[in-house]
Protein backbone atom coordinates (compact mmCIF):
# COMPACT_ATOMS: atom_id res chain seq x y z
CA UNK A 1 0.00 0.00 0.00
CA UNK A 2 2.85 2.37 0.79
CA UNK A 3 4.45 1.78 -2.59
CA UNK A 4 1.21 2.64 -4.34
CA UNK A 5 0.81 5.77 -2.24
CA UNK A 6 4.35 6.89 -3.05
CA UNK A 7 3.89 6.39 -6.78
CA UNK A 8 0.55 8.21 -6.72
CA UNK A 9 2.15 11.11 -4.85
CA UNK A 10 4.96 11.25 -7.44
CA UNK A 11 2.41 11.29 -10.28
CA UNK A 12 0.56 14.16 -8.62
CA UNK A 13 3.74 16.18 -8.08
CA UNK A 14 4.93 15.61 -11.63
CA UNK A 15 1.63 16.90 -13.03
CA UNK A 16 1.13 13.83 -15.21
CA UNK A 17 -2.26 13.15 -13.63
CA UNK A 18 -4.68 15.65 -12.13
CA UNK A 19 -5.73 15.50 -8.49
CA UNK A 20 -9.30 14.78 -9.58
CA UNK A 21 -8.26 11.75 -11.63
CA UNK A 22 -6.18 10.44 -8.74
CA UNK A 23 -9.07 10.91 -6.31
CA UNK A 24 -11.49 9.04 -8.59
CA UNK A 25 -8.97 6.25 -9.12
CA UNK A 26 -8.31 5.93 -5.38
CA UNK A 27 -11.99 5.60 -4.48
CA UNK A 28 -12.39 1.85 -5.31
CA UNK A 29 -9.09 1.03 -3.62
CA UNK A 30 -10.11 2.86 -0.44
CA UNK A 31 -13.68 1.54 -0.09
CA UNK A 32 -13.36 -1.90 -1.66
CA UNK A 33 -15.03 -3.56 -4.60
CA UNK A 34 -18.40 -4.07 -2.94
CA UNK A 35 -18.92 -0.41 -2.02
CA UNK A 36 -17.39 0.76 -5.28
CA UNK A 37 -20.04 -1.22 -7.20
CA UNK A 38 -22.80 0.73 -5.40
CA UNK A 39 -21.14 4.15 -5.63
CA UNK A 40 -19.30 6.28 -8.15
CA UNK A 41 -16.73 9.01 -7.47
CA UNK A 42 -17.65 11.80 -9.87
CA UNK A 43 -15.47 14.84 -9.24
CA UNK A 44 -13.19 16.68 -6.83
CA UNK A 45 -14.37 20.20 -5.98
CA UNK A 46 -12.21 22.33 -3.66
CA UNK A 47 -10.94 19.30 -1.77
CA UNK A 48 -14.35 17.64 -1.52
CA UNK A 49 -14.89 14.38 -3.38
CA UNK A 50 -18.40 14.16 -4.86
CA UNK A 51 -19.66 10.57 -4.71
CA UNK A 52 -22.93 9.39 -6.27
CA UNK A 53 -24.85 6.73 -4.36
CA UNK A 54 -27.92 4.66 -5.22
CA UNK A 55 -30.36 5.95 -2.60
CA UNK A 56 -30.80 7.82 0.69
CA UNK A 57 -29.96 4.74 2.77
CA UNK A 58 -26.53 4.45 1.16
CA UNK A 59 -26.08 8.19 1.54
CA UNK A 60 -26.79 8.10 5.28
CA UNK A 61 -24.65 5.03 5.97
CA UNK A 62 -21.65 6.28 4.00
CA UNK A 63 -21.92 9.70 5.64
CA UNK A 64 -21.53 7.97 9.00
CA UNK A 65 -18.42 6.17 7.69
CA UNK A 66 -16.92 9.27 6.06
CA UNK A 67 -14.19 9.73 8.71
CA UNK A 68 -12.95 6.18 8.22
CA UNK A 69 -13.16 6.51 4.42
CA UNK A 70 -11.18 9.78 4.50
CA UNK A 71 -8.40 8.06 6.46
CA UNK A 72 -8.31 5.21 3.92
CA UNK A 73 -8.22 7.67 1.02
CA UNK A 74 -5.31 9.58 2.60
CA UNK A 75 -3.53 6.26 3.14
CA UNK A 76 -4.07 5.19 -0.49
CA UNK A 77 -3.15 8.57 -1.96
CA UNK A 78 -0.25 9.26 0.37
CA UNK A 79 -1.33 12.89 0.75
CA UNK A 80 -4.46 14.64 1.99
CA UNK A 81 -5.84 15.65 -1.41
CA UNK A 82 -9.39 14.90 -0.27
CA UNK A 83 -10.48 16.84 2.80
CA UNK A 84 -14.21 16.07 2.70
CA UNK A 85 -16.72 13.68 1.16
CA UNK A 86 -20.09 14.64 -0.27
CA UNK A 87 -22.58 11.88 -1.01
CA UNK A 88 -25.27 12.66 -3.58
CA UNK A 89 -28.13 10.47 -4.70
CA UNK A 90 -27.63 9.56 -8.35
CA UNK A 91 -30.47 10.31 -10.75
CA UNK A 92 -32.59 7.22 -11.35
CA UNK A 93 -31.53 5.20 -14.33
CA UNK A 94 -34.01 4.29 -17.00
CA UNK A 95 -34.67 0.55 -16.99
CA UNK A 96 -34.07 -1.44 -20.18
CA UNK A 97 -36.87 -1.01 -22.67
CA UNK A 98 -38.18 -3.80 -24.91
CA UNK A 99 -37.22 -3.40 -28.54
CA UNK A 100 -40.02 -2.42 -30.89
CA UNK A 101 -40.47 -4.54 -33.94
CA UNK A 102 -39.24 -2.74 -37.00
CA UNK A 103 -41.73 -4.39 -39.34
CA UNK A 104 -44.76 -3.29 -37.28
CA UNK A 105 -43.68 0.32 -36.96
CA UNK A 106 -42.78 0.62 -40.65
CA UNK A 107 -45.92 -1.06 -41.98
CA UNK A 108 -48.30 1.10 -39.92
CA UNK A 109 -46.52 4.27 -40.96
CA UNK A 110 -46.39 3.44 -44.65
CA UNK A 111 -50.04 2.46 -44.94
CA UNK A 112 -51.23 5.54 -43.10
CA UNK A 113 -49.34 7.84 -45.48
CA UNK A 114 -51.53 6.78 -48.41
CA UNK A 115 -54.32 9.35 -48.76
CA UNK A 116 -56.65 7.29 -51.02
CA UNK A 117 -58.57 4.70 -48.92
CA UNK A 118 -58.88 2.26 -51.84
CA UNK A 119 -55.14 2.35 -52.57
CA UNK A 120 -54.45 1.93 -48.85
CA UNK A 121 -56.46 -1.34 -48.86
CA UNK A 122 -54.67 -2.57 -51.99
CA UNK A 123 -51.31 -1.74 -50.42
CA UNK A 124 -52.15 -3.63 -47.23
CA UNK A 125 -53.33 -6.70 -49.17
CA UNK A 126 -50.17 -6.69 -51.25
CA UNK A 127 -48.03 -6.43 -48.16
CA UNK A 128 -49.93 -9.31 -46.58
CA UNK A 129 -49.27 -11.54 -49.65
CA UNK A 130 -45.60 -10.59 -49.69
CA UNK A 131 -45.09 -11.52 -46.04
CA UNK A 132 -46.90 -14.89 -46.32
Amino acid sequence: MERAAKSLAKMLLSGAVSAEDLARAAWPAAVGARLASKTSAKSLVRGSLIVEVEDAIWQKNLFQLSGHILKKLAEVLGSPIIRDLEFRIAPPRRPPQPARRLRESVSVDEAERIADPGMRIVYRQGRKKASA
